[in-house]
């Protein structure tokens, strides 16, 4: 049994699912995912016995868990365990069931093409490649977004350099290039199309594409030359180097009286290019 065959097993039973807009994560009802992966005639009581279990074990993930009110058979809201991604695939691991093995093996080989993957970065990119192709994305347009992969990655190396800390301060300054080129910010830029957890930049244009990595590339550059010295510094060269772009993207706009930043998303544009063949 494939990947695609197991997700289809969640697919037969309604499991009651949370969109937190603020994380930007799907959060799933535990006891729904055992109801399906078990079939348990009392799937309350076999998570309390497994929930317990793994607690004594010092298992790390439930005791991370938290709670939403969530509607039950009785039609009120209830509240339930809830688990976002990662950790319902390591909850997944820890269920003796035959409809759970297929989720196992798969996370094996995940596992396993990611260490591939740093032993051998091409191998990662032939992969991705391989992934957008079969998605039905145009060879340009994924040279494009190998390309955006590259000028993200020498721009994160650089606020590595500038003292820049992973995570939120990282987000804090592709916001503020992204919004300076684009005139939105990254949620307001997802709204825009129609998105939630998807990556943004998989869904924008050839156009949109160009100008973010224009955008990217130009502030690598500023804050090389200037070598920024806090982060206030570097917020204000992202400014500068979104700016820029920012003001290209105004002067083809203004030639060609269209928004460059549009409404379309990766699966619209898919049902266009289908439509144009």
């Amino acid at each position: 049994m494939n990947k695609e065959t197991a997700i289809k097993i969640f697919e037969q039973k309604k499991i009651r699912s949370h969109w937190d807009d603020g994380q930007e994560k799907w959060y799933f009802s535990v006891v729904d995912v055992i109801l399906v992966l078990t079939d348990s005639v009392d799937v309350a009581a076999y998570w309390r016995k497994l929930k317990q279990r793994l607690k004594e074990e010092g298992n790390e993930t439930v005791t991370n868990l938290h709670g939403l009110k969530m509607l039950a058979a009785d039609g009120k809201m209830r509240l339930t365990d809830v688990a976002d991604t990662e950790q319902l695939f390591r909850l997944i691991q820890s269920v003796p069931s035959p409809k759970a093995e297929p989720f196992k093996l798969w996370l094996a080989k995940v596992a396993r093409e990611r260490i591939d993957e740093i032993e051998d970065p091409e191998i990662g990119i032939d992969r991705l490649m391989e992934t957008y192709l079969k998605k039905g994305y145009s060879k340009e347009w994924i040279n494009q977004r190998l390309k955006s992969i590259e000028v993200r990655k020498d721009l994160t190396d650089e606020w590595e350099k500038r003292g820049v800390s992973k995570g939120q301060e990282y987000a804090i300054l592709t916001d503020e290039i992204i919004k300076a080129w684009s005139s939105f910010s990254v949620k307001q830029y997802k709204k825009h199309k129609g998105l939630k957890k998807e990556n943004l930049r998989d869904n924008m244009s050839n156009l949109e594409l160009v100008l973010n990595m224009l955008a990217e590339a130009t502030t690598t550059e500023i804050s090389k030359e200037r070598k920024p010295k806090t982060f206030i510094e570097n917020k204000i060269i992202a400014n500068q180097g979104g700016t820029i772009a920012g003001n290209t993207r105004k002067e083809i706009e203004e030639k060609t009286g269209k928004k460059v930043v549009t409404k379309l998303n990766a699966k619209k544009y898919l049902i266009v290019k289908k439509k144009l063949k």
